[in-house]
């Protein structure tokens, strides 16, 4: 399957970046973001604990052929807690509950959010094979793994997608995951390509951002580390003045520039945001900028990794050392 350039990642709607919009005020900036031209949807069964994709569903209604639209399992809230669970039954019973809450009959590409480190993931998705066999889902992809993992899925069935978090301040993707995939006919499909708000200049303070914030327990947000990457921002606002677009713009440019099978997914709850970041699809960034970006923002000056403890302990995806 071929993927737009751009996608909307549609959780911050629902979930992880403190306090979400309302309910109409999420199906007001989808409706606007489908009248605007955006035809890839990305939703999971986690976001919100299912309320994501049944506003994507309410979104949808009268125009489900208007987009890709692309879910995932794997990852869901189980009493109020986080549980990754890959086995073959959870994921069938997963599809069917993001079909329903959906409201449609099919799933263009359908995600194993997370590997199952307990679960030989040729048993995940080989049970995604046999969805798609059904007609429930129509390709399969993988989220947060490593081109090992990936060899071994692509020895069950092919791959469609990758959706690694890639951008100028995560290049794990370089370690691997770019090559493979492009050798492979694979997209990768890069989330968090504004680096969670840092590259578009979206965080002043980690210290007043929600208590519930996703960002609060990122190194890279907190005190021993953000001093030394938000230094980083003046040179990265001039260099955005210098190439004529937003800082967003540029970082979603460099994340472009990296490869035609390279698509990139933002999230937001603005329109404006959104009309500003699908508009860097066709920017015409020089590549000298695009270089300098890549030297200003990169592995040898961002401080801190990108998960803690915790959190990495559910990833599958190669690293780079922390700067800092």
């Amino acid at each position: 399957m071929k993927l737009p350039r751009m996608g909307l990642g549609c959780m911050s709607l629902s979930h992880a970046y403190g306090t979400p919009p309302s309910e109409e005020q999420g199906l007001a900036m989808l409706r606007a973001a489908l009248d605007a031209g955006v035809t890839h949807l990305d939703t999971a069964t986690l976001y919100g604990a299912g309320r994501n994709e049944e506003l994507v569903g309410r979104a949808l209604a009268g125009r489900r052929d208007e987009v890709v639209l692309v879910s995932k399992g794997g990852m869901s809230v189980e009493n109020g807690v986080r549980t990754i669970d890959g086995r073959p039954e959870t994921l069938r019973r997963q599809v069917d509950a993001s079909l329903r809450r959906l409201g449609v009959d099919h799933i263009d590409l359908y995600y194993l959010h997370r590997w199952d480190k307990t679960v030989p993931i040729r048993d995940s998705v080989g049970a995604l094979a046999d969805l798609r066999d059904a007609g429930k889902i129509g390709a399969i992809g993988l989220s947060e793994v490593s081109v090992p993992r990936l060899r071994e899925a692509l020895a069950v069935a092919p791959i469609a997608a990758v959706q690694n978090e890639y951008s100028l301040w995560t290049r794990n993707p370089e370690l691997g995951m770019l090559d493979a995939t492009r050798e492979a006919g694979i997209a990768l499909v890069a989330f968090s390509p504004v680096a969670r708000g840092f590259l578009a200049d979206a965080v002043a303070d980690p210290g007043l951002l929600a208590e519930k914030d996703l960002r609060r327990g990122m190194p890279r947000f907190q005190a021993e580390h953000w001093t030394r990457n938000a230094a980083l921002l003046p040179s990265w606002r001039a260099l955005a003045a210098e190439a004529g677009c937003t800082p967003a713009q540029l970082a979603l440019a460099w994340v472009l520039s990296r490869g035609a099978h390279v698509v990139a997914l933002p999230g937001t709850t603005s329109i404006a945001h959104l009309r500003d970041d699908f508009a860097a699809v066709d920017l015409a960034v020089p590549s000298d900028v695009l270089a300098r970006a890549g030297e200003l923002i990169g592995p040898a000056t961002v401080s801190g990794s990108r998960y803690n403890a915790a959190q990495a302990a559910d990833v599958d995806t190669e690293a780079f050392e922390s700067a800092g």
